[in-house]
């Protein structure tokens, strides 16, 4: 078997199994939370079904980031919108046959790494060139943003100037999945792009990407907004007291 073959095997099989492992353990963290007080950001739902709507146009759409700050917006969405095409276009190499819906955004998914990378150009610049915004950037947050940055980089010079096996480089995960290893191609541009994916996905439940589930936690987005009772319009059993409240009422 060769080298490369056994070290990126290796590689993909811990980078998995600490990203599922991570994730796991941070949602579980995040469920188990207690959120003793009402604090949805207002205005907010007043039924459960609202709340299910907020939180769809929050994920979907970035609302409150659209309220906010129009040109994050913009960039915010370039890349994650971007970055969801390129990783639904990415299935083909986990997929045999590949799915129909995939086969049909390959196109899309193939220019969608144009606007990955000028959204994080975007943000990148504005931790750089806006001054509050550089003040509390942190190392941390370079970094990150420079590693996304080369894994896109990396993925389009290997579209556009340095081509690949794909075939072989879909028979190596495809092998992955089903422990039968079938060797890498070695070309060294796709080594550094895996490596740099393999380093995303260990890092990705220790840093600041986790807001990506976060959000469906977070109290000021998930609550419905009936803090306490109001004469004609909500029932008395519906005010939310903590319990050791309560408890002081009896």
């Amino acid at each position: 078997m060769p080298f490369w073959t056994i070290v990126y095997a290796l590689l993909f099989y811990t980078a998995t199994a600490l990203l599922v492992g991570g994730l796991a353990y941070k949602i579980r963290q995040y469920a188990k939370t207690p959120a003793p007080l009402k604090i949805p950001t207002t205005p907010a739902p007043v039924t459960r079904q609202g709340v299910v709507l907020r939180m769809f146009r929050e994920v979907a759409f970035f609302e409150s980031l659209f309220r906010s700050n129009k040109w994050i917006w913009i960039f915010g969405y370039l890349f994650h919108f971007g970055m969801f095409l390129v990783l639904a276009r990415h299935l083909r190499y986990f997929t045999n046959p590949v799915w129909t819906w995939v086969d049909l955004i390959q196109p899309f998914g193939l220019y969608a790494a144009f606007a990955m990378v000028a959204g994080l150009a975007g943000l990148w610049a504005r931790r750089v060139l806006v001054d509050r915004v550089r003040y509390i950037s942190a190392l941390s947050d370079h970094l990150m943003l420079a590693l996304l940055m080369a894994i896109a980089l990396t993925g389009l010079a290997m579209d556009y100037i340095t081509h690949t096996d794909i075939v072989a480089l879909k028979a190596f995960f495809l092998g992955l999945m089903v422990f039968n290893w079938q060797p890498i191609p070695e070309d060294p541009l796709l080594l550094v792009h895996l490596g740099l994916v393999a380093t995303l996905m260990i890092i990705f439940p220790i840093s600041k990407l986790l807001h990506a589930p976060g959000v469906f936690f977070s109290p000021t987005r998930n609550q419905v907004d009936n803090p306490r009772a109001e004469p004609g319009l909500r029932a008395h059993d519906s005010r939310h007291i903590a319990p050791w409240a309560a408890e002081l009422e009896k």
